[in-house]
């Protein structure tokens, strides 16, 4: 195998849509909305998702029958980078647009696809992912969460972690086992849309160093789904798994994530920058546009209908890597004491930020070696 990021011939059909989205942006800044250097594209903020919705940001790709603007991957492309280089709070409609609302578009019945596609589209249907489980580690196919078939639907059992944002989202699509394991582990596995307003789920914060919480442990006590709400058919599981994290491995968001301090360390070297800075930075922004030309051929991919699962995965492997490396540059480059509480230099507000959350961004998503492994196996290395 040989791994392919073919041109896509570029952007530039799509710059009404970026002065578009730039329009809406600047009017959301001018009025408060949000702070570029203290939010990022995980910050839930509902308000802004569902403004973001009235104008057309969200299932930009879907039919126009479930709410959405009919609009090419690549359009949404740019609206998406555009989001991320803002620093907008989009992180109460990310996971369902991403990547939920179109695993229920592709794999769901009649009844999500028309109850819950629209309410994504206008901001105001929140989605976490029920995938990873206590002492699983990055295992996904050790999943020991059951769904016993019963009257109408399913009864689950077991625990979730690691759940972003499940405390305020509407829905999960959780991945449960069906039926013993057979020859494979990947076997016998089911994905459901679990609503979190129903009885028998029970949310637990998980803390991060900044006394944030937008992890999460969810337990499922015999926990009630109806058959209409299966992504897919039983034992599907794991191919809706592995072709649900293309769409999450291969976007913007996974070398975006520092970019607010990135701009904000070129903005503080200037136009007269030594050695060194120049060096460095340069080596930033030219690893940047190369990232950037991979992701947007994966992009088309995944709009032809392909399944490009190892490009995806070394998009993400170099993509937080990247992200990683920027705090860490940034640091040796500037000489400042970095402060979250700094209002009058938001480089040092930006750089306090990534040191704390950067050490997660080779974690979300999938682990280095997760990744790795998948980039082997697609090399035929192991």
């Amino acid at each position: 195998m040989k791994f392919e990021f073919d041109p896509t011939g570029g952007l530039a059909a799509y710059e009404p849509a970026r002065a578009k989205v730039r329009e809406f942006l600047a009017a959301e800044l001018a009025r408060g909305g949000f702070v570029p250097w203290k939010t990022t594209w995980t910050t839930f903020n509902k308000e802004f998702s569902q403004r973001a919705g009235a104008a057309g940001f969200i299932g930009m790709t879907w039919p126009r029958q479930y709410g959405g603007g009919d609009c090419s991957a690549l359009e949404r492309y740019v609206v998406i980078e555009e989001m991320l280089a803002a620093g907008a709070p989009c992180g109460a409609h990310w996971i369902a647009d991403r990547q939920s609302g179109p695993q229920i578009l592709r794999h769901g019945g009649e009844r999500a696809k028309r109850e819950i596609l629209p309410r994504i589209a206008r901001g105001e249907c929140a989605f976490g992912i029920g995938m990873s489980e206590p002492d699983s580690g990055s295992d996904l196919a050790a999943v020991r969460t059951r769904a016993d078939k019963v009257e109408g639907g399913w009864r689950i059992n077991g625990s979730k972690i690691w759940t972003t944002n499940a405390h305020q989202a509407d829905y999960l699509i959780t991945l449960v086992r069906t039926a013993p394991a057979g020859d494979r582990r990947q076997d016998g596995l089911t994905q459901m849309i679990t609503a979190m307003d129903q009885p028998g789920v029970t949310i637990r914060p998980i803390l991060d160093l900044t006394g944030h919480r937008e992890f999460n442990e969810v337990h499922f006590d015999n926990y009630f789904v109806p058959d209409d709400m299966l992504v897919g058919q039983p034992g599907q599981g794991w191919d809706m798994v592995t072709s649900e994290l293309a769409f999450e491995r291969s976007g913007p968001d996974r070398f975006l994530s520092a970019y607010q301090l990135l701009r904000a360390l070129v903005d503080r070297v200037g136009k007269s920058p030594n050695r060194e800075q120049a060096v460095q930075v340069g080596r930033l922004v030219a690893h940047l546009a190369t990232l950037r030309r991979m992701s947007t051929a994966v992009a088309s991919m995944l709009e032809a209908g392909r399944s490009p699962n190892v490009e995806a995965a070394l998009i993400k492997d170099l993509g937080t890597a990247f992200e990683r490396e920027i705090p860490e540059i940034a640091r040796l480059v500037i000489d400042v004491e970095a402060s979250r509480d700094d209002p009058q230099d938001k480089f040092s507000e930006a750089l306090a930020q990534l040191v704390l959350t950067a050490p997660s961004f080779t974690l979300r998503g999938g682990t280095r070696e997760v990744l790795r492994g998948v980039i082997a196996r697609g090399l035929g290395l192991r």
